[in-house]
């Protein structure tokens, strides 16, 4: 017991600078894996700040200064984690607008689904698209084998985008609306394709979206984010050029409150329809402890929101995401991005040098010239 007695400040002190440098870490701009890596588990890391500030109170001398130095470091860990998530939880204002009176022709739904290339369980994906009837659906890691099984969708959605390939940035578009100018695109990297097209409301109505699935900062992929933010920002500062309604969706491999995707939506001006409403957390689906929003879809101004929601488990390490938006270009108008800081233009146009890479890369369908 003495023993545990003497130890145990010394194994909270360890834990409390642990967690201060997973906190820091990620504030330095460095694209390295081993530094974007720890933009991902914040919640994680807010818990174990709160249950280290709690074992603080109870197992430490309250008498003696130094308890309150570790006890400030853990606070001010929880905090700093802390300030990342809460614009994803109900106790901040919602970014976006609950639609009102629905309109089926102004509605569109998207389904948005990494299946993980080895996962065979088609007829999941399959049940979900019956059931929830996307007027669009875009799969990510899917290759020939999900090509040829999905065939069968073809006769509900005739409208299709597809690129299989075996390399795990496999994807299609499948679309119960009218596509035009459909294209497929190697923004950055060979063999990591993009797609983007114009889809057609039943009211005539024409969105411009784009279907992303840039690689992530990995020690078995990218060593560095480099790719990925480069893909988004010129992703990003080419739908900022128009005035007409945009959508941006795929598994961006990046979480929401990351300060790439912060800077994704400062520059594009695209809304987040998660602020405000939870998390929905898509991946990991086999872990229920390591979780994060790596699935998204940003919007202009000429949405407002349904609903959006995590599905069920189809076999894939990640979770389907469903959202509905409605087209109200009236009721949206005065709908906030995230403003844009001093310095925000200057880091995004670093990112996109350093790849070669320009927003004329991105195919810029217009509706407005149809």
């Amino acid at each position: 017991m003495a023993i545990l007695q003497t130890a145990l400040p010394w194994v909270l002190g360890a834990c409390t600078l642990a967690v201060v440098g997973a906190t820091l870490l990620p504030l330095w701009r460095n694209p390295h894996w081993l530094v974007r890596g720890f933009d991902f588990p914040r919640m994680q890391i807010a818990i174990l700040a709160l249950a280290l500030l709690l074992l603080q109170l109870v197992f430490l001398d309250l008498e003696r200064p130094g308890t309150w130095v570790w006890m400030a470091l853990a606070g001010g860990a929880l905090v700093g984690q802390a300030w990342w998530i809460l614009p994803y939880t109900p106790l901040w204002p919602k970014e976006v607008k609950p639609a009102l009176n629905p309109d089926p022709a102004h509605t569109l739904t998207i389904l948005t689904a990494n299946v993980l290339t080895p996962n065979r369980r088609a007829d999941a994906l399959i049940a979900l698209v019956v059931k929830h009837q996307p007027d669009v659906l875009v799969t990510l890691e899917s290759d020939q084998w999900w090509q040829d099984q999905l065939a069968e969708l073809e006769t509900r959605m005739p409208y299709t985008i597809k690129c299989p390939l075996d390399n795990l940035y496999g994807m299609h578009v499948y679309s119960r609306l009218p596509l035009r100018e459909s294209e497929c695109r190697y923004l950055v990297q060979d063999k990591v394709p993009s797609m983007h097209a114009l889809v057609e409301l039943h009211s005539g109505d024409r969105v411009r979206m784009h279907f992303l699935h840039p690689a992530p900062p990995s020690p078995t992929e990218n060593p560095e984010s480099a790719e990925r933010d480069a893909e988004l920002v010129i992703v990003g500062r080419s739908v900022a050029d128009t005035d007409e309604p945009v959508i941006v969706t795929g598994d961006l491999n990046d979480v929401a409150w990351s300060p790439t995707t912060r800077l994704f939506r400062k520059v594009s001006g695209l809304l987040d329809p998660r602020v405000g409403r939870g998390l929905r957390s898509t991946f990991h689906a086999q872990y229920p402890l390591m979780r994060w929003p790596l699935d998204h879809l940003f919007h202009s101004e000429h949405f407002t929101l349904i609903a959006i929601q995590r599905l069920p488990d189809i076999g894939s390490d990640h979770f389907p995401l469903l959202t509905r938006v409605l087209f109200a270009p009236v009721r949206g108008r005065d709908q906030q991005p995230l403003p844009a800081e001093q310095g925000d233009q200057e880091w995004a146009s670093e990112l996109a040098r350093d790849q070669g890479a320009s927003k004329s890369d991105v195919p810029a369908p217009d509706p407005s010239e149809h």
